[in-house]
């Protein structure tokens, strides 16, 4: 199991500033296409590192790991970032959304 999350740590690391992905975004691209709750556990693990999951959002675009932070921080980093929202807790996917499969070699 700790293989698998260094492995999403790894993907997550690459989210450029200003971008999100999505928990099934980066399951598929380690080759696990239903793994998008794996994801979500092994970010769970990730609240107290450097690593970037606040960029990391469900399909929709919603902020599903929010109460792992620490108030409204995913929401203030997010924005921090210039992350454009359109509902309180939801980004705007269509103009944010970076997908490892189309961006890492």
């Amino acid at each position: 199991m700790d293989d698998y999350y260094q492995r999403v740590y790894k993907v997550v690391e690459q989210i450029p500033v200003g971008r999100v992905t999505t928990y099934g975004s980066i399951a598929r691209y380690l080759g696990i296409a239903s793994g998008a709750r794996m994801v979500g556990y092994a970010l769970n693990q990730a609240a107290e590192t450097n690593i970037p999951a606040h960029r990391v959002v469900n399909r929709n675009g919603e902020l599903t790991g929010r109460s792992h932070f620490p108030d409204d921080t995913m929401r203030e980093r997010l924005e921090q970032e210039n992350i454009r929202f359109v509902d309180e807790f939801q980004v705007d996917i269509e103009r944010h959304l970076w997908d490892p499969n189309e961006e890492i070699e």
